[in-house]
C-alpha cells in the first residue's frame, strides 16, 4: 500500500502533491507558484499578499449564502529535519513516504504533514462539490515555522470572513482555544583561539540517537537535549582530565529538540584511557536516566585525523578559562519544562529550548526558543536565561516575541464544534489549549473579531525524522470538518 491508496482520497492526493514540492520555511517558491497555478486550474479565487502568504475564496453554496464566512487556516513550509546518514536536498528533493500499518511516514526525513496536511483538507473543501457551505476562505501562510513571518504579516481588510479554523493541531478529538507565546534568545560571545598543542592526540565526540523532536508540543516528554549532554560530557573530560576544546556545534532549528551534537577535543596522550573512562561514565549514567525517553541515544568517543602537524584554524583550540565559561554556561542555561500550568492541568505553561550550540573559530553562541502561555512568565524565565550567559561574558539578544493566545471557553465556533463531534462521535472533545505558537494569537492582532478553535488530524513526532500521521484520524477529521462547515450558523 501506498501513499495514492488511502482515503479518503481527496485529501490525500492534495497531501501528496504537496510532498512532491520542496517547502522548507524560507524556501517557500516553488509551493507559492504551485498554490496560484492550482487555484487557477481549479477556477478559484486566488491572490498572493506582498508577504507570500496564499488567499483562496469560493462562495457559498446554493441556501447558504447567510451563513457566517470561514477561514480555514494552514502554514505551507515544513520542518526540514533528516537522519545523519540521510543524503536529501529540502530545496530540490520530494519527500518520499511510506506506508508502515495505520502510520505514513517518511524515508529519514520530516515528513511535512506539519502543516501539509492541514493545507491538503484546506484544499479538499475549495475542490469538493459536494459539500455545503457559506462562504469560504482559506489562508496559506508563508514561513510559519522559523517566526510565523506569514502571520506576523497579514494585513487587515484582506479577509472577509467570521470564524478561522486553524487546521494545524495534532491531535484528532481535541480542539485548542489557546496557545503559548514565543522570545527567542541569541547568546554569543568571542574567545581566544589557541595553537595545536604538542603531546596531544585529537578526538571527536558524538552525542546522538536522541529522540529530539517539537519543542513545545514533545517538551513535556522530558527528553534528552544533544546539547546538555554534550556539555555534561564536556564539563566532566575538561576538569577531570588534561583535554581541551576545540569545537562544538548540535541542533539545527529553534523549534526543534536537539537530537545530536559533536565535539572535538585534544587529550593528552597519556590520559586517552581516562578520558574514554570518563565518556563511557558519562554516557552509563545518561543511558539509565533516558533509558524510557530516549532508548536509542549513542556515544562515540573516537580519534579524528585533523592531519598533524597544522596551523588551520580548525585545529586551534579554546582558550582554557573561556572553555569552561561557555561550557558552564550551557548547562546553566534553562532547558525543558520550566513551569506547569495552574490553568489548564497537565499542560506546559512555560518552557525553554536550547535549540542551536557552536564553538568555532573564535566565536560561541547559543539559541533559545522560550515559549509561555503567560507573558510575565516567559518573561522571567528570559531573566534567568540572560543571567546564566552574562555570567559567563557574553551578549544575549532577544527578538521575535508574541503574545499567546488566551482561551475563550464561550467561543460560538467551539460550542458548535463541540455539538458537532458529540453528535458524530458519541462523545465530547477535549478542549485543550496547546502549548507550541499557533498562528491564532498572532492572527488575531489584525483580525481581533475572528471567532477561533485550531484542530487537525493526530501526528507523532513532528519536527523529527520520527514524524508520523494517523492514516485513521485523517479520515475523522475530514468528516468532523465538513460536518462544522454545514453547521455554521447564520450571520
Amino acid at each position: 500500500m501506498t501513499i495514492n491508496d488511502l482515503t479518503p482520497r481527496i485529501v490525500w492526493n492534495n497531501f501528496y502533491q504537496l510532498t512532491r514540492i520542496p517547502r522548507p520555511s524560507k524556501h517557500e517558491e516553488k509551493v507559492i507558484a504551485y498554490l496560484l497555478e492550482w487555484g487557477k486550474s481549479h477556477n478559484i479565487e486566488t491572490i498572493k499578499d506582498e508577504t507570500g502568504n496564499i488567499i483562496m475564496r469560493i462562495p457559498a453554496t446554493p441556501g447558504f449564502e447567510n451563513r457566517k464566512g470561514v477561514i480555514l487556516q494552514g502554514h505551507m513550509d515544513m520542518v526540514p529535519q533528516k537522519n545523519a546518514d540521510k543524503v536529501h536536498d529540502f530545496e530540490n528533493d520530494p519527500i518520499e513516504t511510506w506506508v508502515d500499518g495505520e502510520w505514513l511516514k517518511a524515508k529519514g526525513t520530516t515528513l511535512g504533514a506539519d502543516n501539509g496536511l492541514g493545507v491538503a483538507m484546506a484544499m479538499a473543501v475549495l475542490e469538493s462539490p459536494e459539500l455545503k457551505h457559506g462562504p469560504i476562505e482559506v489562508l496559506v501562510t508563508y514561513d510559519e515555522e522559523t517566526g510565523m513571518t506569514g502571520a506576523r504579516a497579514l494585513k487587515p481588510g484582506l479577509l472577509n470572513g467570521d470564524i478561522l479554523i486553524n487546521l494545524d493541531s495534532e491531535a484528532e478529538g481535541e480542539l485548542y482555544v489557546g496557545c503559548a507565546g514565543g522570545l527567542d534568545a541569541t547568546a554569543s560571545a568571542t574567545y581566544e583561539c589557541k595553537p595545536e598543542p604538542e603531546g596531544y592526540e585529537c578526538y571527536e565526540l558524538a552525542v546522538k540517537g536522541f529522540k529530539g523532536g517539537h519543542s513545545g508540543m514533545d517538551i513535556i516528554l522530558c527528553r534528552a537535549n544533544a546539547n546538555k549532554v554534550a556539555a555534561r560530557v564536556l564539563i566532566e573530560l575538561l576538569t577531570r582530565a588534561d583535554v581541551k576544546l576545540i569545537d562544538l556545534e548540535g541542533g539545527t532549528l529553534r523549534n526543534a529538540i536537539p537530537r545530536e551534537a559533536f565535539a572535538s577535543v585534544y587529550v593528552a596522550k597519556d590520559q586517552v584511557e581516562l578520558a574514554k573512562s570518563i565518556v563511557d561514565e558519562v554516557a552509563a549514567k545518561v543511558k539509565a536516566e533516558y533509558a524510557a525517553t530516549d532508548p536509542d541515544a549513542e556515544f562515540v568517543f573516537k580519534p579524528y585525523d585533523c592531519n598533524e602537524p597544522c596551523d588551520h584554524e580548525d585545529c586551534k583550540y579554546v582558550e582554557e578559562a573561556a572553555a569552561l565559561r561557555f561550557i558552564r554556561a550551557i548547562l546553566a542555561c534553562p532547558d525543558g519544562v520550566d513551569r506547569m500550568s495552574d490553568q489548564m492541568p497537565g499542560m506546559v505553561e512555560t518552557s525553554n529550548n536550547m535549540a542551536m550550540v557552536k564553538i568555532y573559530r573564535g566565536e560561541f553562541f547559543v539559541k533559545s526558543l522560550m515559549r509561555s502561555s503567560v507573558d510575565s512568565s516567559k518573561e522571567f524565565l528570559a531573566t534567568k536565561l540572560c543571567a546564566a550567559f552574562e555570567l559567563a561574558g557574553c551578549k544575549v539578544e532577544l527578538a521575535g516575541g508574541y503574545s499567546g493566545w488566551a482561551p475563550n471557553m464561550s467561543s460560538p465556533i467551539l460550542k458548535t464544534m463541540k455539538k458537532v463531534y458529540a453528535d458524530m462521535y458519541g462523545k465530547e472533545p477535549a478542549v485543550m489549549a496547546i502549548h507550541a505558537g499557533l498562528e491564532c494569537g498572532i492572527l488575531a492582532g489584525a483580525y481581533p473579531n475572528w471567532d477561533m478553535v485550531s484542530c487537525g488530524p493526530t501526528l507523532m513526532s513532528p519536527h523529527s525524522p520520527d514524524e508520523r500521521a494517523y492514516i485513521p484520524a485523517v479520515q475523522k477529521v475530514w468528516d468532523f470538518l465538513k460536518a462544522v462547515l454545514e453547521a455554521i450558523p447564520e450571520k
